[in-house]
């Protein structure tokens, strides 16, 4: 590639890494990104870890919560468009339009335009008090709504809906979680974690609902009152966070006859079906290593992801060779749990458990033949280290070795 101007639709964390990244790497070409939201990018993680500090949203958090300065992207050459929407795009001419009329040409078109909660579609979900969480403007109005203490039903188990749970019960708010599988957590995290972090919310006074299905909600006044279960149960509440997972916003590259599915493909350098369009970030169906299933590739809603696709997306840009991929690493915080997981828990494996809940951090690390899979650690920092490095090398180790807390596990990488 030998691109002058390239064009980034998204202003999230994948594309504000990106045109940073792009520009500090030696691009001097014309970089031009587009956001749908009032504000510059920012980080998005804190917005279900944190209430009651919020103030009027223009500044949640203050500065640090920026990915970069605003003026930073003046400074660089940057041309940020905020509060815009790319309407369509043109492969045949290079050219995206934007809600306001104007037609921006690029060389390079850079997709991330990330994902957004998913609608189950039930009886009465516009109602007032029923919240879903993706941005400031979101986690603005959840805050106001959780630190007027009124009950609080969590719809869905996933990490999203506990840090919420978490946070809204340190506030003394009265919390209900309702999943409809049979544990926490079910489609990502272990059973042994599962279970762990059902007992922790349990004990901090959380109710939790398993195998519960929600099949609309219950007007009072005018806002919810209530969550109906298909058993018939309602469960009193007066605010709601619908907290069922994310889709992809890929409409516009379905529009532009790019290949999707669950998420616009893209190959280990992020290029998509048209060799001039990249795309990054939770809006990605990407290769990952060491994956069985689903063909070895899958959407990874996360942070390092986007930051290490970004990464990719840079040196295709410039031209320059493909570097390793960071292994996928995850973080939750809850209550005072710093829980962190490297690789993907998946298909069959045998689980060690390193150290005691009881006692503070451990680990619970996951093996298949020999090899490790995944790791999940809570408040066990150095432990999570030593797994992302393990799974980076993909060096066997033997079970007996990970259980025993005295046994140094950076000699068993240095043995490998």
């Amino acid at each position: 590639m030998s691109p002058r101007k390239v064009v980034v639709v998204g202003a999230g964390h994948a594309g504000g890494t990106f045109v940073a990244l792009l520009r500090r790497e030696g691009f001097d070409g014309e970089i031009v990104m587009v956001g749908t939201e009032v504000h510059a990018p920012y980080h998005r993680p804190p917005l279900s870890k944190s209430f009651g500090v919020a103030g009027d949203g223009e500044d949640w958090g203050g500065p640090a919560k920026w990915l970069y300065d605003p003026a930073f992207y003046q400074e660089q050459g940057i041309d940020l468009h905020l509060s815009e929407t790319v309407t369509s795009m043109d492969r045949g001419s290079r050219s995206v339009t934007l809600s306001d009329g104007a037609v921006l040409d690029y060389d390079v078109l850079v997709l991330a335009t990330g994902a957004e909660p998913r609608r189950l579609g039930l009886l009465g979900e516009d109602l007032e008090g029923i919240h879903t969480l993706r941005d400031v403007g979101d986690a603005v109005r959840l805050d106001e709504a959780i630190t007027s203490g009124r009950p609080l039903a969590i719809v869905g188990g996933g990490y999203i809906g506990l840090e919420v749970a978490a946070a809204a019960r340190v506030h003394g708010v009265d919390v209900t979680v309702i999943e409809r599988e049979d544990r926490l957590l079910a489609r990502v995290a272990s059973p042994a974690l599962s279970e762990m972090l059902s007992e922790h919310h349990l004990t901090s006074g959380t109710t939790i609902l398993t195998g519960a299905q929600t099949v609309g909600y219950v007007c009072d006044a005018g806002r919810v009152g209530g969550v109906r279960l298909a058993d018939g149960t309602v469960i009193p509440c007066g605010t709601v966070l619908v907290g069922a997972g994310a889709v992809p916003r890929q409409a516009l590259a379905e529009q532009a006859g790019l290949e999707c599915g669950n998420g616009i493909m893209v190959d280990a350098r992020c290029r998509t079906s048209d060799e001039s369009i990249l795309a990054i970030g939770d809006v990605t169906n990407r290769p990952v290593d060491g994956l069985e299933m689903m063909d070895g590739r899958m959407r990874v809603e996360s942070i390092p992801s986007a930051v290490d696709q970004a990464r990719h997306a840079v040196d295709v840009v410039l031209d320059r060779p493909a570097q390793n991929h960071e292994v996928p690493w995850f973080w939750s915080d809850q209550f005072d749990l710093k829980i962190k997981i490297a690789g993907i828990v998946h298909g069959d494996y045998e689980t060690v458990q390193r150290g005691d809940p009881a006692r503070g951090g451990f680990a619970l690390y996951h093996l298949r033949q020999g090899r490790l899979v995944a790791a999940e650690t809570v408040n066990a920092p150095k432990d999570f280290m030593v797994a992302k490095r393990m799974l980076s090398t993909g060096c066997p180790v033997e079970a007996e070795a990970l259980r025993d807390p005295e046994a140094d596990l950076k000699l068993l990488l240095a043995a490998a």
